[in-house]
């Protein structure tokens, strides 16, 4: 239930333009549009675990023969590491299955595609989840960077972007203070100006589409020598 609930918020962010703080792995976007996944995508988010596949598949190039592979491989049966790190039957029945110097072809297969495939329940039940909100088959005309920035807008506060979202009230952009104040947002690290957006406006994320930003932040002059700056929907 939580995926379809997690797919409802993402359907939400897309409809309203409010985009979320979330840290999905590229091939979890590519999953959502609907586009396969191949070795590549397995080894952005685990390459030592692809790697150690690569050295069981050409193991005979260490000098490993069947007569010493088992001293060598600390597997013996068709068992494989999960996403989560636990070692698990990468195949019905895996556990009773033996690994052999002859069927290693097939192990490190059968390994790539249970790690390809294992969230692949999860991952429609987000999809159920958006459908609730936004036409789902629609999705797979997206590239997973284009869905990512539509859920999850820019990780980036661009300065740039602040200046043309932010209005002015009884002060100009050329007061002194809203030039110090612009100098100093310049010199925050990425992060610093993510906390600054949460403050003026409750959200860490701003929309990809720069037109899409509908709550603005304001700076107001309320006395002569001091500016505040507080959020306005």
């Amino acid at each position: 239930m939580q995926f379809k609930f997690l797919g409802i918020l993402m359907g939400v962010a897309i409809r309203t333009k409010k985009p979320l703080d979330l840290h999905l792995a590229p091939m979890v976007w590519k999953q959502l549009c609907c586009i396969p996944l191949t070795l590549e995508d397995l080894e952005e988010v685990d390459l030592l675990y692809v790697q150690t596949l690569n050295s069981i598949l050409h193991i005979e190039d260490s000098g490993i023969t069947e007569e010493n592979f088992h001293e060598m491989i600390p597997l013996d049966s068709f068992v494989g590491q999960s996403a989560d790190g636990k070692m698990v039957p990468i195949i019905p029945g895996g556990n009773s299955i033996p690994l052999t110097f002859s069927n290693r072809k097939e192990y490190v297969e059968r390994a790539i595609e249970y790690r390809l495939h294992e969230i692949d329940r999860q991952v429609a039940a987000v999809r159920e989840g958006m459908s609730w909100i936004v036409p789902v088959p629609l999705l797979s005309l997206l590239t997973a960077k284009q869905l990512e920035q539509m859920v999850c807008g820019m990780p980036e506060i661009s300065v740039e972007v602040l200046k043309k979202v932010v209005r002015y009230r009884e002060v100009d952009e050329q007061h002194q203070l809203v030039q110090w104040f612009w100098h100093t947002l310049e010199e925050f690290s990425n992060e610093e100006r993510v906390l600054f957006m949460r403050f003026v406006s409750g959200r860490s994320r701003l929309p990809a589409n720069t037109a899409d930003i509908s709550q603005r932040f304001q700076i107001m002059k309320v006395d002569r020598v001091r500016c505040y700056f507080f959020k306005i929907g």
